[in-house]
């Protein structure tokens, strides 16, 4: 959970900046998009299938680009 302290001193706007860093490092919204609706369990090996085959053939073509 991302929780963001702010100084006495401190500008709200520059708390504000803090926060969606912290959240986005954190990958919250990613996880929020990704449970928005029901994914099935065929859909995800599916997905992650993809997903690997995609990083394989990047790493392929960054090879070849060294070669």
């Amino acid at each position: 959970m991302a929780v963001v302290i702010v100084g006495d001193n401190e500008p709200v706007e520059k708390a504000l900046r803090r926060f969606k860093r912290m959240v986005e490092q954190e990958g919250i919204l990613t996880e929020v998009k990704r449970r928005e609706f029901y994914e099935k369990p065929s859909q995800i090996k599916k997905r992650k299938e993809r997903a690997r085959r995609k990083r394989i053939l990047k790493a392929l073509k960054k090879q070849r680009e060294f070669m």
